[in-house]
């Protein structure tokens, strides 16, 4: 029997429909310099092949040490990003202290701290927005795939985005895998989306499609 798609993005959202920047207690859809920049790193983070819970856990450290700008972050040396790293139990921490250090710096060199400046530079093409992102030092095509994903409430211009491991999670659900078609299950913008595109990569993580899938049945 067909599983109601709409049935299969309600029980997704109620497992999964807490977006990593919520989960972090970032607010996007600010759009200012502070959240921007957080979120670029949780992204960075986030792209390690490692448990997400690893990322969000060194996220929240950076966070708590007051690394919450591009001027603050590279202020820090790398040895004081890497204590942090270390206390968080993140991996490859040596390597990734130095990294993060480059994308601050790459961030006030280039877009003087504000991301908006990376945004106005990529003029709406949502393509663009991906080039510039993974220029930034260790984040790459994964890293700009959840930059993007998660940015959409804050710059509409690039919903509906989707990316790929959220596709993939949309094919194991058996729901459409373009974002205009799985749009249409939600009609509630930008930020609606942005929950169920997140929702799908987080179920693709757990592995739950089928138990999902069969929620959804009843």
């Amino acid at each position: 029997m067909a599983t109601d798609q709409h049935a299969v993005v309600r029980v997704v959202l109620e497992h999964h429909g807490t977006t990593f920047a919520e989960e972090l207690g970032i607010d996007v859809a600010k759009n200012t310099p502070s959240p921007l920049f957080r979120l670029l790193v949780a992204s960075h983070l986030l792209a390690a092949n490692i448990d997400a819970r690893l990322g969000l856990r060194a996220a929240r450290a950076l966070n708590d040490a007051g690394w919450t700008t591009a001027e603050h972050l590279a202020e820090a040396t790398d040895d004081e990003r890497h204590e942090v790293l270390t206390e968080a139990r993140f991996l490859r921490k040596r390597r990734t202290a130095e990294l993060l250090g480059r994308t601050a710096h790459e961030c006030l060199d280039r877009w003087d701290g504000d991301l908006r400046r990376l945004r106005d530079e990529a003029d709406g093409d949502t393509g663009r927005i991906e080039e510039l992102v993974a220029d930034f030092s260790g984040i790459g095509a994964v890293g700009a795939d959840i930059f993007v994903r998660e940015v959409q409430v804050a710059w509409p211009e690039h919903h509906p985005f989707l990316g790929g491991r959220a596709t993939d999670g949309a094919a194991a659900l058996g729901l459409p895998r373009t974002p205009e078609r799985l749009a249409e299950l939600t009609d509630e913008g930008p930020e609606a989306f942005c929950r169920l595109s997140c929702a799908l990569v987080r179920s693709d993580m757990a592995d739950d499609a089928a138990e999902l899938r069969a929620e959804a049945r009843g």
